[in-house]
């Protein structure tokens, strides 16, 4: 994964290994904890570093956490495939990956609080509106291949395939979590498959 990117106090050399070690603390412990719970105290204990290390890079918390979300927390991409149902399995991949991944609770968590937190609201933005850009994109080349009616509804596909991926991920036991991330494509074409089905049958 890209490290953190940030500033450095100037004549102090970079410390890759440390920023990541702070990245990855930053995300658990939100996921963990929520903005209330999220202290620079919490993140180097996490990290096993100490709290003047991370404020020689890093002013507050704030600052923390949004560099740790700004190298983990990436856009969901376009991708086209060639058909609808190819571009929203790789769409269901990406979104299993996201949650499963070290940024994965701290995303749920976002969802949760963002609205709520002024600092953290434009990261949660731009995760939904490149979901639903990515969505919407897909979704308009497949009308135009034939692939789904006109009439069919972006915001319900894009709900039930987010929210499928998030509920899996959820209430999968932390035993099976390894199992789970080597089965991402399987689980991601069977979802797509039942809403396709959905989809067919509600157009008739």
């Amino acid at each position: 994964m890209r490290p953190v990117t940030t500033s450095t106090p100037s004549g102090r050399p970079r410390d890759p290994d440390l920023e990541q070690r702070v990245a990855r603390a930053a995300l658990a412990v939100f996921g963990e904890a929520g903005w209330r719970g999220f202290t620079v105290d919490a993140v180097a204990r996490r990290a096993g570093v100490g709290k003047a290390s991370i404020y020689l890079r890093w002013t507050d918390k704030q600052g923390v956490l949004i560099a740790a979300l700004e190298s983990y927390l990436g856009r969901v991409a376009d991708v086209d495939t060639g058909t609808l149902h190819g571009d929203l399995v790789a769409l269901a991949c990406q979104m299993l990956e996201l949650y499963l991944g070290d940024a994965g609770r701290a995303a749920m968590r976002l969802g949760h609080e963002a609205r709520a937190i002024p600092e953290l609201a434009p990261y949660f933005d731009t995760l939904t509106r490149s979901q639903t850009g990515a969505a919407r994109a897909m979704v308009r080349r497949g009308i135009a291949r034939g692939d789904v009616d006109a009439d069919t509804s972006v915001t319900l596909l894009l709900d039930c395939l987010v929210g499928g991926a998030m509920n899996h991920v959820v209430t999968t036991p932390p035993e099976f979590e390894a199992q789970l991330a080597v089965n991402v494509e399987r689980y991601a074409r069977e979802l797509v498959d039942f809403l396709f089905r959905a989809v067919a049958a509600s157009q008739r």
